[in-house]
């Protein structure tokens, strides 16, 4: 009887699904090549716009990385990093592939992250740096000692950006050699230097070309991407300075941004840059009337193929009519840039009074023959400006009559008479028209400028590239606005 009892034990015991064993595929996870284990990390991780590709920079249609999108990108690569030793050996690549300093004490940070390694003969992790992004506000610079720590230990760099946010003393000797304004630039061209995009701040009241220079001869075969800017104003004559300057040869540039001052554009004017398509202009008020922006766009203008300019003052032509003798004509960009067909402009642009029935997108560029596509910066701060200078019913769009005046007057077939395209530049503006209950005098704004688009035949679009339909209009409205009639 015992061993009947042990026979029912041992087939209930058999039965019993929990003591079954059955292989699962999950279990040899962890047995994956180091490559599979790599490529899944890479694709988990993978932000929206790939931070470490110069061919999506290029344009400046293209939307820059925000810095929110950054840290949840980072946020993401640190938790999968803490999962185990072997995940967090494989992330230490893209934990440091792509660096962005947004106050001195994280520059600070991985500066001494990077010095420790070194002292301790680990393998230092500024190999992994392709990109460095420095972006801080003016009271949270980064210490120059930090940055060229940094820049020492970081040999494979790609991207280099510093937008303003080096702290450098101006009027003292520098304390440390290694971090003069020379030596940080040429830390950079290293012999092993494969910088491909670069922006540069100069923080010395020395003409900007004259330390840059070197360094960018040896980096120039592969530099497609140069930003120069300047905090102060050089003193000395663009003229006179251009003549003295080394002639650099840069043969694969293909976009180049300037804040605008007449040293660095005639030094530049000078420049070999034959693959030069891309131009951006940051600049304040009459700097465009000096001579040095008319010797680079002569020399320049005729391989462009976009063109972006900063704010349009009619200050330049108050400017032209001061000058003593006063100039025959005004800048001619439209013959110095007879192949455009991009430009982008800013969305305050002011009336002129030589021109009183329409607004031009740039005093500078009243009209163009072959311009395609207008693309215009800035919408979502001069929608909130003209709400509040002109208080009214948040259901009475009156107070954007001005802006709606403006880009429809991009439409004069006289003017442009190739254009197809009108493409809104700001997130912010996207987010005012889409968001959840926008503003019915919003809706009805865009709703009169894609009426007027349409009636020229030209396709009105938002920062992402996609075209701006009056049903995604009415679906933002939650179709409380009612039908088209009510929208116009």
């Amino acid at each position: 009887m015992s061993s009947k009892v042990h026979a029912k034990r041992r087939n209930a015991f058999s039965d019993n699904p929990r003591t079954s064993f059955i292989h699962s595929p999950a279990l040899d996870l962890p047995y994956l090549p180091t490559e599979i284990w790599l490529m899944i990390l890479r694709e988990a991780t993978t932000m929206n716009s790939d931070p470490l590709d110069i061919s999506l920079g290029l344009s400046f249609l293209e939307t820059t990385c925000e810095v929110s999108e950054y840290h949840a990108s980072m946020k993401i690569k640190r938790d999968l990093s803490l999962v185990s030793k072997m995940w967090n050996k494989y992330m230490q690549e893209y934990l440091y592939e792509f660096v962005w300093i947004s106050r001195a004490s994280q520059a600070k940070a991985l500066a001494l992250t990077l010095l420790t390694q070194f002292i301790e003969g680990k393998p230092s992790s500024g190999n992994y740096i392709r990109r460095l992004h420095m972006e801080t506000p003016v009271l949270m610079r980064c210490a120059t000692d930090d940055i060229r720590t940094i820049l020492d230990y970081a040999p494979h760099l790609v991207i280099y950006s510093d937008h303003h946010s080096v702290r450098c003393m101006r009027y003292s000797e520098f304390i440390d050699v290694r971090c003069s304004p020379e030596q940080m630039v040429s830390v950079l061209a290293n012999s092993n230097s494969k910088l491909r995009k670069l922006s540069l701040t100069n923080y010395s009241d020395d003409p900007f070309p004259r330390h840059v220079s070197p360094l960018l001869r040896r980096t120039a075969a592969n530099l497609e991407y140069l930003e120069l800017s300047s905090s102060t104003i050089p003193l000395v004559s663009g003229h006179l300075f251009a003549s003295k300057s080394p002639i650099v040869s840069l043969p694969v540039l293909q976009s180049l941004k300037l804040t605008l001052d007449n040293t660095t554009f005639a030094v530049l004017a000078a420049w070999d840059m034959p693959n030069l398509r891309n131009v951006s202009v940051v600049s304040s008020d009459f700097g465009y009337a000096g001579p040095g922006f008319a010797y680079f766009f002569a020399a320049h203008g005729k391989k462009l193929h976009q063109l972006e300019l900063g704010h349009s003052s009619s200050l330049v032509v108050e400017h032209y009519l001061s000058l003593h003798p006063r100039p025959v004509q005004h800048i001619p960009l439209a013959e110095w840039c007879p192949n455009l067909k991009e430009f982008i402009c800013s969305a305050d642009a002011e009336w002129s009074w030589q021109n009183p029935d329409w607004i031009a997108p740039h005093v500078l560029l009243p009209g163009h023959k072959s311009l395609e596509f207008i693309g215009i910066r800035d919408i979502d701060k001069r929608l909130m400006d003209d709400a509040f200078a002109f208080p009214a019913d948040r259901e009475d769009e009156a107070p954007f009559f001005p802006l709606v005046e403006q880009i429809s007057s991009l439409l004069f077939n006289d003017a442009f008479p190739s254009l197809r395209y009108i493409r809104d530049l700001s997130r912010g503006s996207h987010s005012m028209r889409v968001g959840q209950r926008p503003e019915t005098r919003i809706l009805k704004f865009w709703a009169k400028i894609l009426a007027r688009c349409g009636e020229r035949q030209v396709w009105l679009e938002d920062y992402r590239g996609v075209n701006i339909t009056l049903r995604d209009l009415k679906r933002a409205g939650l179709d409380r606005i009612g039908g088209a009639g009510t929208l116009v």
